[in-house]
């Protein structure tokens, strides 16, 4: 899904401190948080796989649809659970997005791992539009209210590693900005 194999372990990388960081977030919190940083950990550790450099690893031909029917299945669950709030939403494109990306490099010839592999051009612009729009906004919110107010933080004990807003939103700005790079290599 890539080019140079630098960039590429960066990619990896860069996926999988995301999700480890899901999976702690999915220890601290409850509820709605748990659910949520479950699908962005899904979301994180697929992604570092399909980021793997073709040069170290090169999938067998049937690992592309299990990814597709495994974001898939995440997509419909992501479906499931927009009934009860927005969040679900890009969940739900993030794995579309995925499953997306697995049908592609499934259908290119010899399964090249981001070699000659060609999307719809219409569906790859405008998931790209999608999140780079998402990385945009996901940067705007990471600025904290007190700097643009000249203000500070305020009382209060330290909330722990997972409960921490902006670390969460820093995954999500990650996974954005990871999901861009792919898209831009299909």
């Amino acid at each position: 899904m890539h080019g140079p194999a630098s960039s590429g372990w960066l990619l990896v990388a860069l996926c999988a401190v995301t999700g480890v960081y899901c999976l702690v977030r999915m220890r601290s919190g409850g509820g709605e948080q748990r659910r949520g940083a479950g699908g962005e950990a899904l979301m994180g550790f697929g992604m570092a796989v399909m980021a793997v450099p073709a040069a170290v690893f090169t999938p067998p031909s049937w690992a592309w649809p299990v990814y597709a029917a495994v974001f898939g299945a995440a997509g419909v669950h992501a479906l499931w659970a927009a009934r009860s709030g927005a969040h679900h939403l890009h969940h739900l494109v993030g794995a579309a997005a995925m499953v997306y990306m697995s049908v592609v490099m499934a259908g290119s010839p010899a399964h090249a791992h981001g070699r000659d592999a060609s999307g719809i051009p219409l569906l790859t612009g405008a998931l790209l539009l999608y999140f780079a729009g998402y990385v945009l906004l996901s940067g705007v919110r990471l600025v904290p209210v007190g700097a643009l107010a000249g203000g500070g933080r305020t009382g209060g004990d330290a909330p722990g590693w997972g409960d921490r807003p902006e670390l969460a939103r820093a995954c999500r700005l990650a996974m954005g900005i990871a999901m861009v790079a792919m898209l831009l290599t299909l």
